[in-house]
């Protein structure tokens, strides 16, 4: 007899257990879709700063007067960062990148000085480019503007597909959560439908019936949500060397939101799922019960 009560508490503690192992890890999806949709803008900003363009100096441009076009371009709300290249450092990058001396070839440096400007995100899309273009074109020390026109474009296309994909694929995602652990406590529910009958015929109220069943599914959607929160921390933790300006743990505000969303999620699905569980075994006839 005691070891039988062992084993049905032990059955009735396994089921309780996978089904808050499968809600976190619905959970723990949720989350990484979280995270990607929050941020979404670091990401794409990060991309799009990758963008920038050559401003390429006429070859009797003075050194100072080089570095005033610096600062001057470095105080431009357009630009993130900037860099000078002189041309004996471009004609030392370029011999280490073809593995050959071409100056000794060519017996002079064909390279022109340049300053190499990276982009503000906002500024990285082929409009204001040309409109960039254009405004230091017709300042005297430059010769020329040069980047990657198609590579601009492809830039922003991806992004904006991109961040239609993540929209789509988070919506998916949560519908599927959603009917994840709705199935999962239907199916806790199922398994205690007589005792449900049971405590309607000794006249027990709905409300008597249904409160012990939202107690142990709000627990149980506070427990998978926790243990989606650890996961969550322990895939920031694993990514953050790789992506330190997208995601990180000094992110405390966002984390604080994210993390309280999914403890949100948790709650919410598991206690309107058991409200509506245990509101249609309540409303079942007795000869319903064995089918």
């Amino acid at each position: 007899m005691k070891l039988e009560k062992r084993s049905t508490k032990w059955r009735i503690r396994s089921s309780y257990l996978s089904s808050i192992i499968s809600n976190s890890l619905v959970l723990f999806m949720l989350g990484i879709l979280m995270l990607l949709l929050f941020n979404a803008k670091r990401l794409s900003d990060f991309v799009k700063e990758s963008i920038g363009f050559s401003v390429i100096l006429h070859d009797d441009m003075r050194e100072v007067d080089a570095n005033f076009l610096r600062k001057t371009l470095d105080a431009s709300p357009y630009v993130r960062l900037t860099e000078f290249i002189s041309k004996d450092q471009a004609a030392k990058e370029l011999q280490e990148e073809l593995g050959e001396d071409f100056m000794g070839f060519l017996g002079y440096n064909p390279l022109s000085s340049s300053i190499e400007v990276r982009l503000n995100a906002d500024y990285a899309n082929p409009d204001s480019i040309r409109l960039i273009e254009d405004e230091l074109m017709a300042l005297r020390p430059v010769k020329e503007v040069f980047y990657q026109k198609s590579l601009v474009n492809l830039v922003n296309d991806n992004v904006r597909k991109i961040s239609g994909i993540i929209l789509l694929f988070g919506l998916l995602l949560f519908f599927i959560a959603v009917v994840l652990i709705n199935n999962t406590i239907r199916l806790s529910v199922y398994s205690k439908r007589f005792l449900i009958n049971t405590m309607k015929l000794v006249g027990a109220t709905w409300g008597f019936i249904r409160r012990p069943f939202l107690i142990k599914g709000l627990a149980h959607g506070f427990y998978a949500s926790i243990l989606a929160i650890a996961l969550l921390s322990g895939v920031i933790y694993l990514i953050q060397n790789e992506f330190y300006e997208v995601i990180n743990f000094g992110q405390v505000d966002l984390l604080a939101i994210i993390f309280g969303l999914v403890v949100l999620a948790g709650l919410l699905i598991n206690s309107f799922s058991t409200f509506f569980a245990v509101r249609k075994y309540l409303k079942l006839k007795v000869d319903d019960l064995y089918y």
